[in-house]
């Protein structure tokens, strides 16, 4: 019986150490493709500061510092997605560059909030 076993054991440890890799090649993967956050939750943690959730920037720091009124249909109107995305990512005025906060993908998605706020 002991004979058995012992030549049993390599294969084994063979079987557990390929569970093991599969297992943490499995939860490497997953924490590699996290989502990223929605662009709901990037304006929130963001811009509602100054900007307000409905985009009107009508709070006190956004009065104080100038926010733009993102709702206004004249504003949506008259300005190029392109300028959406240069003011997010070099900022603008009292505005804060993001460039380096938040990805690409990221900015864009937040150019088509941005677009979803107009009245």
């Amino acid at each position: 019986m002991k004979i058995v076993s012992l030549t049993m054991l390599p294969a084994v440890m063979l079987m557990l150490t390929i569970v093991a890799m599969s297992h943490a090649d499995a939860t490497s993967s997953n924490s590699a493709h996290e989502s990223p956050a929605s662009a709901a939750e990037l304006y929130a943690r963001n811009c509602v500061k100054c900007h307000g959730k409905d985009g009107r920037a009508k709070g006190i720091k956004g009065r104080f510092s100038g926010a733009r009124n993102l709702s206004d249909p004249e504003w949506q109107d008259r300005v190029s997605d392109e300028r959406i995305y240069n003011v997010i990512s070099n900022g603008k005025g009292r505005m804060p560059a993001f460039a380096k906060k938040l990805t690409d993908a990221e900015i864009d998605s937040l150019v088509q909030y941005v677009r979803g706020l107009k009245k």
